[in-house]
């Protein structure tokens, strides 16, 4: 008998204002490429400020999409590894990785509703033509995404279990997160 299981993400979106920091959650459902997530965090700004969309998947990895205006996304993952057997964390290292969508197969991984199947293959593994980039261990990404808002690359990197809650500790939000959580 096999049996599905469901992968828990939770996702917030934390948008700087004149006033402070707006927190809210987010739904994932119709993110599928970077540029959706550049888009959610574009569409949440005021005034071309900063937003960072972060995700977390059940304690395994978070991951940090920063958009600033109409420069480019910037992007932090937690665990490389762990992030690249999900669908969103694949997704993400993906494009830090510089890989086509039809190197990753995100089909045989997890849908991006968030179910899955079983176990997901490795997607670490060399693909038939062994020209895939492997994964790294490890972080992945901007480690200094933070840095200009008061979180250093070691801090960032030490984040554990409540990653999200330290970064909105650092940035004085902890009450207007805990409203959307």
């Amino acid at each position: 008998m096999t049996s599905g299981r469901v992968t828990v993400y939770f996702a917030a979106l934390l948008a700087r204002t004149e006033d402070g920091w707006q927190a809210s959650d987010t739904d994932l459902d119709n993110v599928e490429t970077l540029s959706d997530f550049a888009d959610l965090a574009r569409d949440s700004s005021v005034d071309d400020d900063t937003v960072l969309v972060f995700i977390e998947q059940e304690d395994a990895w978070f991951g940090l999409v920063r958009v600033d205006g109409e420069e480019d996304p910037r992007i932090y993952l937690s665990d490389a590894v762990a992030a690249s057997r999900s669908s969103y964390g694949a997704m993400l290292a993906d494009e830090l990785l510089g890989r086509e969508e039809n190197e990753s197969d995100l089909d045989s991984l997890v849908d991006l509703d968030g179910t899955e199947d079983g176990e997901p293959e490795d997607p670490a593994d060399d693909d038939a033509s062994g020209d895939a980039v492997p994964v790294p261990a490890g972080p992945l990404g901007d480690t200094e995404i933070l840095a200009d808002l008061g979180m250093s690359e070691k801090e960032l990197k030490s984040l554990g279990g409540d990653a999200l809650g330290d970064i909105a500790d650092m940035l004085g939000c902890t009450d207007v997160l805990e409203a959307v959580r």
